[in-house]
């Protein structure tokens, strides 16, 4: 009866080997996964999320200088067709 607890101890003792050797072959196959999307994604040239909201605001502030000289441009182009107007107007002679 003394061989049995020795077995289980010798049994317990083995899949504790391999549940630490299986935890480490996982770790190992997580870093290697992990290195390979890294190699992937630094391939294809993506931007970062900040530089993205960066250059977003640039846009908008952009946009938004382009359409304030549209009206500006608008403005003075009315301005000058009434000046032409009063020009060109005849006078009347009294």
């Amino acid at each position: 009866m003394a061989d049995r607890p020795r077995f289980f101890d010798d049994l317990a003792g083995v899949a504790g080997g391999a549940f630490s050797a299986l935890t480490g072959l996982r770790e190992e196959l997580h870093a290697m996964v992990r290195a390979r999307i890294d190699e992937a994604l630094s391939s294809l040239d993506l931007v970062r999320r900040d530089e993205l909201d960066v250059a977003r605001e640039l846009a908008t502030r952009a946009r938004m200088a382009q359409e304030d000289a549209d009206a500006r441009l608008a403005r003075i182009e009315e301005r000058l067709a009434d000046l032409e107007k009063a020009v060109t107007a005849p006078t009347p002679q009294a």
